[in-house]
C-alpha cells in the first residue's frame, strides 16, 4: 500500500540523512518512476523534504539526517493521524502504516498523535439504514490510479437492463461522495466520470500512462459537482412556508434551496430547484397544507395530480357491519 511506501521513505531518509529515488526504488522494490513520485507526493502534502540536482543529490528532509521525522511539527503530527486515525480499524494497512509512523515520531509528540488518532470516528451509515460496504472494485482501481495503469472497463448503462459497454479508460482518481464511489478516467473523449456501482468488470492492464500536467482531483471533481448540481436545477418553484420549517425545507433541497424575501403574513418566501416539476412536486407532497407553491403552475398541477391519487387510494373504508 503506498502509506506504507510513504512512511518507509520518510524513515529511509531520517535514516540517510539523503537518498535518491534509484536508491529509494531499490530499497522498496518499486520503479524509479514510482519512487520519484512517492516523493513528490511527500513535498506537494507539505512534508518537509527537497530534492537537490547535481553530483551527491538526491531528496532529504529539512533540517538534516538528524531531524526527527519528516521534520514534523507537533500540530503536523496530530493533523496526520486525526486525518488517517478515522480509517485505521476498517484497513489494516493504514494501522500498520500509523504504528511505524508513531514509533518513529519524538517522544514529546507521540502522547497526542495518539490521542488524536483516536479522537473522531466516522460513521458513514445514516440513522435507519444498513452499514454499506466499500465496493470490492475500489481496491483494485485504487491499485492502478496510484501504478498509473489503464484498465478495461465493462460498465452498465444507466438503464440497467444489460446494456454494457467495454471500454479501454486512463484511471485518474477516485471520489467518495455519500457512500457513492466515482471514478474519474481519461478516455478517447476527454475526462468521463463513472460510477463505481455501476462497473460490472475492472481489469489493470500493463499498458502505462501519464496523468495530465495539469490535472488536479480536487479541481476536477469540482468541476465534475458543478455540472451535475446544475443538470439537477434545470426547473425552479416558489413556495410559501411558515419560518420555522425553513431548515427542514432547506435540508430536504440542499444548495437547490434559496431565501427569496418575508411575506406580509408572516410567511417566508423561498425558491427550489429540482431536474422536473414531477421531482420537486413529490418532495412537497408530504407538507400538505405547510406549503404554498405559487409558480410555477407545472408544480402545481403535479402536486395536485398527486394529492387525488392519495385520496382516491386511501380513501377510508366502510365498517364490515354498516
Amino acid at each position: 500500500m503506498r502509506a506504507d511506501r510513504l512512511v518507509a521513505a520518510l524513515l529511509l531518509m531520517q535514516a540517510r540523512g539523503r537518498v535518491t529515488a534509484a536508491e529509494l526504488a531499490e530499497e522498496l522494490e518499486v520503479s524509479v518512476a514510482t519512487a520519484r513520485r512517492d516523493l513528490e507526493a511527500l513535498s506537494t502534502a507539505g512534508i518537509p523534504v527537497y530534492p537537490q540536482a547535481g553530483r551527491g543529490g538526491g531528496w532529504s528532509l529539512l533540517g538534516g539526517a538528524r531531524t526527527d521525522l519528516s521534520g514534523l511539527t507537533a500540530h503536523e503530527a496530530q493533523a496526520l493521524f486525526l486525518l488517517a486515525g478515522p480509517a485505521a480499524p476498517a484497513a489494516p494497512e493504514v494501522r500498520s502504516a500509523l504504528r511505524k509512523l508513531l514509533r518513529a515520531l519524538p517522544q514529546t509528540f507521540r502522547a497526542d498523535a495518539e490521542a488524536a488518532a483516536g479522537a473522531v470516528v466516522v460513521d458513514p451509515t445514516r440513522w435507519g439504514e444498513p452499514e454499506k460496504e466499500r465496493p470490492a472494485l475500489v481496491r483494485v482501481l485504487q491499485d492502478a490510479v496510484v501504478r498509473r495503469r489503464k484498465v478495461r472497463l465493462a460498465y452498465e448503462g444507466r438503464s440497467g437492463r444489460g446494456s454494457r459497454a467495454e471500454r479501454v479508460v486512463e484511471p485518474w482518481g477516485l471520489v467518495a461522495k455519500d457512500d457513492v464511489w466515482y471514478l474519474l478516467a481519461g478516455t478517447e473523449r476527454g475526462r468521463r466520470t463513472f460510477r463505481v456501482d455501476r462497473i460490472a468488470g475492472a481489469e489493470v492492464t500493463e499498458l502505462e500512462f501519464e496523468r495530465p500536467d495539469d490535472f488536479a482531483l480536487a479541481r476536477e471533481w469540482e468541476e465534475v459537482v458543478a455540472e451535475m448540481e446544475r443538470r439537477r436545477s434545470t426547473v425552479s418553484a416558489t413556495v410559501l412556508i411558515s419560518a420555522r420549517f425553513l431548515p427542514v425545507l432547506r435540508d430536504h433541497f440542499g444548495r437547490h434551496f434559496e431565501v427569496v424575501g418575508d411575506e406580509p403574513d408572516g410567511r417566508v418566501r423561498v425558491r427550489v430547484a429540482a431536474p422536473m416539476p414531477l421531482t420537486i412536486a413529490e418532495q412537497l407532497a408530504g407538507w400538505g397544507a405547510r406549503v404554498e407553491v405559487v409558480e410555477p403552475e407545472e408544480v402545481r398541477a403535479e402536486l395536485a395530480r398527486i394529492g387525488a391519487e392519495l385520496v382516491e387510494h386511501n380513501r377510508p373504508r366502510d365498517d364490515a357491519g354498516g
